[in-house]
């Protein structure tokens, strides 16, 4: 019987191929292009994930339905910004959403296999982050995960929120809404306030013969 990760799941699935399909719209792909996109930035995260872990067969081999909501999803976009113009904000929202969610699937598939914490939040932040960085490169854009803003910080903190309370509190409910809640809280501030984490500055200086501390 599915479960509410599950859901989620696909949801994750739809949301990281609306940003897929919405940047191969921006570099004026054909509707291949756009669903080949959306499916390698919605199942790039988890596929990686699974090989990693050795976790059996890819997720989305033992069932079909990833790539039917992934392709549905894409296709839906191709026609959609054909007559409606879709807010360039809503791509960063998307993959906020898509961040949050998929950063709780991969973290709890990670412990479900008994794996140490530390791995289940490293699985946790690659099943968020590495469909949008196959995605931002296929497309020739910088990874968001590359850029100032907050991004994979978001999704740590998210992971060991979710490997804390439960592993604690053993509520998976209460891990799941609070992880989701601290990613995509994080993500979203990041976006609207500008946060990043400071940067590396060095004392060097350059001078006529080279560097000088």
């Amino acid at each position: 019987m599915p479960t509410v990760l599950h859901y989620l799941d696909l949801f994750g699935v739809a949301v990281f191929a609306t940003t897929g399909a919405l940047a191969a719209g921006r570099k004026r792909m054909d509707v291949l292009g756009v669903v080949v996109l959306a499916l390698v930035t919605a199942l790039g995260g988890g596929t990686f994930r699974d090989l990693t872990l050795g976790a059996g067969p890819v997720f989305w081999v033992v069932n079909p339905a990833y790539i039917l909501v992934g392709s549905a999803t894409a296709i839906v976009i191709f026609l959609l910004v054909r007559y409606y113009r879709i807010p360039q904000d809503v791509l960063s929202v998307a993959d906020a959403f898509g961040l949050a969610v998929f950063t709780v699937v991969g973290t709890e598939k990670a412990l479900a296999l008994d794996t140490h914490v530390v791995i289940a939040v490293v699985m946790g932040v690659m099943t968020g982050v590495v469909g949008g960085i196959i995605r931002d490169m296929l497309a020739g854009d910088i990874p968001l995960i590359l850029r100032k803003e907050i991004y994979a910080t978001a999704s740590i903190c998210g992971s060991i929120v979710f490997c804390l309370i439960y592993l604690l509190l053993r509520v998976q409910w209460l891990a799941v809404a609070v992880s989701i809640a601290v990613t995509l809280g994080l993500r979203l501030s990041a976006i609207k306030w500008n946060l990043s984490l400071p940067p590396f500055v060095s004392r060097e200086e350059p001078t006529e013969k080279g560097w000088r501390l």
